[in-house]
């Protein structure tokens, strides 16, 4: 890269190992596409599924397709991220095994869902390297995306959420009998969940003790820690916010309800990404403006709890009697062109290429903030 180009160098991270490694493609594809070429230069790097980074050249090609889902398969090259924190540029192994410099990385933009991602854990490495990077950091992503401390946290701070049972693995070879009975102390159906993935990945609906255990296996497939929940009868609606941890205020979005048709009960990953058609969200939603205002109120409250930045979105449940319940927060949620957080700060006024570079420049600001 020209060393007269001053353009700040976006780092695009997607791909990964966990099991929403297509999703992460897909994301990149539509972000990168909207970057403003004039104000950045963009690295589209892609991890392995076995975690090896590397440039990925045809990354405008990543498009959901159920048939041949798109996947960062391994070329021989490597791309090896810094861990100093003395500006190192990034290094490139070609696949002869010669080493070259690549340019310094003035911030990250990582999309990889699900662990290795929005975990903490990359979030890490970043500030290890003392690297500026788009989302929230170590603690708030670590909380957030465990389900059990993410509803132990909202609890203990007196923020309305559903209730809930943890079941580890080692609990439920254990001892079924006792597992069982808190579950179904829950009242039934109830929905199965692993604690630690997302975008519906190993997320059953139980009607009954008999279909508990299935449920489980396929949840513990994913995680060895996974929380039940009774099924809440009400609207799902989500709340986009967008700020950083050093604004008095941050930004919430016009919420937007989310309504499942077709085969779906609810909404699961088919839903979210391959048969668009049996899942619609409306934005604004139809709610008034009371249940709307006091969505957005706890949309923030959460976001402050957690010591986010940059972006999150936040899940909740209104009731037929109007109590709005908070379900989850996700810090680094899906930025696809159909994706909620992007779609409802567009129903809010704020553009996706615009709403990508308010991400980067906050992130940008955060790190000269705090270094």
């Amino acid at each position: 890269m020209p060393e007269s180009d001053h353009r700040p160098l976006v780092a695009v991270l997607f791909g990964g190992r966990s099991s929403e490694h297509a999703v992460s493609c897909v994301t990149a594809a539509g972000v990168i596409r909207a970057i403003d070429d004039d104000a950045y230069r963009v690295l589209p790097i892609g991890i392995t599924k076995a975690g090896v980074w590397r440039i990925v050249e045809d990354w405008s090609t990543m498009a959901f397709d159920p048939d041949n889902m798109p996947e960062v398969v391994d070329n021989g090259t490597e791309i090896i991220p810094p861990i100093s924190a003395q500006g190192s540029p990034l290094l490139q192994r070609d696949a002869e095994g010669h080493y070259s410099e690549l340019g310094s990385v003035d911030v990250y933009f990582p999309l990889l869902h699900g662990q290795y991602g929005e975990d903490g854990t990359l979030q890490g490495l970043f500030e290890l390297s003392d690297t500026a990077f788009v989302g929230s950091g170590v603690f708030a992503s670590a909380a957030s995306m465990d389900k059990h401390y993410t509803k132990s946290l909202m609890a203990h701070a007196g923020i309305p959420t559903c209730p809930w049972e943890l079941v580890t693995e080692t609990m439920w070879e254990a001892d079924q009998a006792e597992a069982q009975d808190r579950i179904t102390g829950l009242g039934l159906p109830v929905f199965v969940k692993p604690a630690r993935a997302g975008s519906s990945m190993g997320v059953s609906r139980v009607e009954s003790a008999e279909g508990l255990d299935q449920a489980l296996r396929s949840a513990f497939e994913h995680d060895s820690k996974v929380i039940v929940e009774p099924q809440v009868v009400g609207r799902e609606i989500e709340c986009a916010v967008l700020g950083s941890v050093h604004d008095r205020e941050v930004r919430v979005s016009f919420p937007g309800e989310i309504e499942v048709s077709g085969e779906h009960s609810f909404y699961d990953f088919e839903a979210k990404y391959l048969n668009l058609a049996d899942a619609q969200l409306t934005c604004p939603a139809r709610v008034d403006e009371t249940t709307t205002a006091r969505i957005q109120e706890l949309s923030a409250q959460v976001f402050r709890l957690f010591d986010c930045t940059g972006l999150s979105r936040v899940d909740t449940f209104v009731t037929d009697a109007g109590e709005v319940l908070i379900n989850e927060i996700n810090t680094l949620p899906g930025f696809t062109p159909t994706s909620a957080y992007p779609f409802m700060w567009s129903k809010s006024g704020i553009e996706y290429p615009a709403l990508i570079s308010e991400l980067i420049t906050i992130a940008l600001v955060d790190h000269a903030r705090t270094h």
